[in-house]
């Protein structure tokens, strides 16, 4: 009787598989074999039915095996088995080839073809062809778990995403400019997700356009230039957002610090300044202090902030941090801008934005990277008041944001999310992750922190627990072995000494052993 019965099923070949593993014939055979029962089952039924006519028992099963059936005939014969190998962790699609380029000569294209400023992951480059679930594929077959790439939040190749994609793709797809109901539900849904004060939606094509805008929005409704924004932090691509990223401008090739922003300090309760039950309030006092630079230049037009710090470690901001730095800011007329692009949709497990943790609502929320899991979309959602003081008869036009294709991708996506409980499974399994972290902590000395919130985690490497000399080499070389070992991990944080974890959500409490287990191997060599 469930509405969608394939994603049912789906859901229960996910548990099955973690616990007792099917094969890939097993799995290619499940909806077949599936079909032949429920067949088998109505034949029964009717066999039994003319040998005892009144006995009404005997159809209470049939009714419903008979609607499923009806249901499933409506259904192309291809379909429930791609739900099913995806929801196995298999590739969806066959991807093996005899054609491929070798990875050698892939490189060496690259690197003659693209900008050199583009770097690749790991020593040895993976030659990545497909993606199923929290795993990816190299061309020779070999599976990794992708413990890293955040965008693809339901899961590398989500069949649900990509069948509302190609679906929608083959109907139309189109401008904004004409009147749509994927555009309409869509917005209704997301703005569904926040707060009610947020309730005007701009879409856009990535996290980067999507800080753009909510800086060109605050500016124009404050009339005002100034920005404060948080050490480390990283917003986006654009020349305007480089000049709000403390990552990139004080980063090699930087220009520095531009005269309208004004850094506070990174709320960093492990290596930072403060490190008291009071932390909170104490960094919150950087904010106010950065207010006051910016009223001596005008006022300050805005506070961006992530609501977990990304680049900057993995940081979880302490308690009451984003309340009494919010309050400082609009004290000053400012506008507060919450920066979810790598945080929100439920990553943090408790909440599905990471700014509920901190019990505030902001004046603009930021949204890219997992909203379309892969497929580029991004938005900003802010107030009437805010959205009002924008039209100012410069009309806002984006040729792609919006189109009925992104749409019904981030509606699937929003679907996904709910129907296969990701949300719960990243409060879940990420509490598990974080406690076995915890516990390879105490025979590991080059562990300094596990830190962070659902499936959203930083392990700071040290060379000296007291010191804290940042272990950048090593957290190096344990990213390199734990590749080796079928583990896609990366680093992050102002010494590049922090390993980050922010996979796919389907990612499970077998995946964290996994990980774990591999994880202490490869640091048992830093001990000898």
């Amino acid at each position: 009787d469930k509405r969608d019965p394939i994603r049912a099923a789906a859901q229960v070949v996910a548990a099955y598989q973690e616990i007792f593993p099917l094969n890939e014939s097993e799995i290619d055979a499940l909806y077949s074999l599936t079909l032949t029962r429920l067949g088998f089952s109505v034949l029964i039924a009717a066999k039994q039915t003319r040998a005892a006519p009144g006995n009404e028992y005997l159809n209470i099963s049939n009714a419903a095996v008979w609607s499923l059936l009806e249901k499933l005939r409506e259904v192309p014969f291809d379909w429930p088995t791609r739900a099913i190998r995806f929801a196995a962790g298999i590739p969806v699609v066959n991807y093996q080839s005899s054609t491929r380029r070798p990875a050698t000569e892939l490189l060496a294209h690259r690197e003659r073809s693209l900008g050199p400023s583009l770097s690749v992951s790991y020593e040895s480059p993976l030659h990545i062809v497909a993606g199923s679930r929290q795993f990816l594929f190299d061309a020779l077959g070999r599976r990794y778990l992708d413990c890293v790439n955040n965008v693809a939040h339901v899961g590398h190749s989500h069949p649900y995403v990509v069948r509302a994609a190609s679906e929608q793709m083959a109907r139309l797809n189109t401008n904004t400019r004409y009147l749509h109901e994927l555009l309409t539900e869509y917005s209704e849904r997301l703005i569904a997700t926040l707060p009610e004060p947020l309730q005007v939606v701009y879409f856009v094509n990535s996290g980067s356009e999507a800080n753009e805008l909510a800086l060109r929005i605050a500016r124009a409704h404050r009339h005002r230039t100034d920005v404060i924004v948080i050490d480390c932090a990283y917003h986006g691509n654009t020349s305007a957002m480089i000049d709000i990223s403390p990552y990139k401008f004080d980063g090699p090739g930087g220009r520095g610090c531009p005269m309208c922003v004004h850094k506070a300090s990174l709320p960093d309760i492990y290596r930072g300044q403060y490190r008291e039950n009071d932390a909170g309030a104490r960094y919150a006092q950087s904010v106010a202090d950065a207010v006051q630079r910016a009223e001596q230049n005008g006022g300050v037009a805005a506070f961006f902030c992530e609501s977990a710090v990304s680049c900057g470690g993995q940081i979880i901001l302490p308690d009451d941090y984003l309340r009494q730095a919010y309050a400082a800011v609009r004290a000053a007329g400012g506008i507060c801008v919450a920066d979810e692009v790598q945080t929100g949709f439920g990553r943090g497990g408790s909440h599905f934005w990471m700014f509920e943790t901190q019990g505030v609502v902001p004046d603009i929320v930021t949204l890219g990277k997992p909203i379309g899991n892969g497929h580029p979309i991004g938005a900003v959602v802010t107030t009437r008041e805010i959205a009002d003081s924008f039209a100012n008869g410069m009309e806002y036009f984006n040729t792609f944001g919006g189109n009925p294709v992104s749409c019904a991708v981030g509606l699937a996506v929003l679907e996904t999310i709910k129907e296969e409980e990701l949300q719960q499974n990243a409060h879940h399994v990420g509490a598990y992750l974080k406690e076995r972290l915890t516990e390879l902590k105490s025979t590991h000395p080059l562990i300094g922190d596990v830190r962070g919130l659902g499936l959203f985690i930083g392990i700071e490497f040290v060379r000296d627990r007291e010191t804290l000399e940042p272990a950048g080499r090593e957290a190096a070389v344990v990213v390199e072995r734990m590749k080796e070992r079928g583990v896609l991990l990366s680093t992050d944080g102002p010494f590049h000494n922090v390993i980050k974890i922010k996979p796919p959500l389907p990612f499970s409490r077998r995946d964290a052993d996994e990980v774990v287990s591999k994880l202490d191997m490869v640091l048992e060599d830093f001990r000898n």
